[in-house]
């Protein structure tokens, strides 16, 4: 552990989010600094559960060079307008990082281009979810001090871990945290200094194997103490299926699928998946959003299958 590094709070004080501030969104940034864990598509099936449940979404893709988002959200609305489908929209903004030569000055109009953003959407909306880049960035930095719920989508993997904390191959315990942890340690001090609400951090672990594997149960063992020691809660996020990365063309999420009408149909396969999405939205413990509801069991007639099996 670093020498300024300390502790956060024990995370069963954040298991209940603070009553959201009237005529204020709750701010929820899905974070980490490595690429390729998922942050688009978790913010996207975010997005659309919540506003199912009727609620006023906003998303930010501070990744606009890549802007895997946006494309997701722009693929959404032409797919829709292709189809003639009525498929609830978030208010969407890009983010360009600046183009200024000089540091300051260069982080300055980061400042004020996130905040031409953030302020009118937490005016606007129930929640504003704000995807960042796989990588440090200053705009990434400045958005984790605006998180009422931070979420860190990590794949089930040692490499992943390895942003989190060193840990010792033989013993498997906890060296000390690493980049990202302590990152997020400096970004709840800022908030913290500026008055702002206690961040609920969530480590969501992603793209879980169904096998009882060995790595399984080790990443869950090294995580959960973890979480004891700097503060931060775990979820289950996203299994690893091929029905993501199909979806993502049409802009569509599993949440979109529907037994008959118009677009894909809902299959048995994706049931299960289905449920995973609406488990994640109800451990996140978002202000005023209602526990999960399972899906009603699918039957072999009631789902034609229109795209390829997994």
């Amino acid at each position: 552990m670093s020498e300024g590094f300390q502790p956060a709070p024990n995370p069963s004080i954040a298991q209940t989010q603070a009553p959201r501030v009237e005529g204020r969104g709750h701010v929820l940034v899905i974070g980490n600094e490595k690429g390729g864990s998922g942050k688009s598509t978790t913010a996207l099936h975010i997005a659309v559960s919540l506003m199912n449940d009727g609620a006023r979404v906003a998303t930010l893709d501070l990744d606009a060079r890549q802007g895997t988002l946006s494309r997701y959200v722009e693929n959404r609305a032409a797919y829709a307008a292709k189809k003639g489908m009525d498929l609830p929209m978030p208010l969407h903004t890009p983010v360009m990082i600046s183009t200024l030569n000089d540091r300051r000055e260069a982080e300055a109009d980061e400042r004020e281009r996130l905040a031409a953003a953030l302020e009118p959407a937490v005016g606007a909306a129930d929640f504003v979810i704000v995807d960042t880049p796989g990588s440090d960035t200053h705009l990434s930095r400045l958005a984790h001090t605006w998180a009422d719920t931070l979420l860190t989508p990590l794949n089930d993997s040692f490499i992943d871990l390895d942003l989190l904390a060193r840990v010792d191959p033989d013993t498997l315990k906890i060296v000390r945290p690493s980049i990202y942890a302590e990152a997020v340690w400096k970004q709840r001090q800022i908030r913290a200094v500026q008055g702002g609400r206690p961040v609920d951090w969530i480590v969501m672990r992603n793209r879980l194997s169904s096998l009882a594997a060995r790595n399984k149960r080790d990443m869950g063992t090294v995580i959960e103490a973890l979480a004891r020691r700097i503060g931060f809660r775990v979820a289950a996020g996203l299994s690893e299926r091929v029905i993501y990365k199909e979806l993502f063309l049409t802009g569509l999420t599993l949440l979109d699928l529907k037994r008959g009408g118009k677009g894909p149909s809902l299959t048995l396969s994706h049931v299960a998946a289905r449920q995973e999405v609406r488990d994640l939205v109800a451990s996140l413990n978002l202000p005023g959003v209602a526990p999960a509801e399972a899906d009603a069991p699918a039957t072999e007639e009631a789902t034609p299958d229109p795209l390829p099996a997994e």
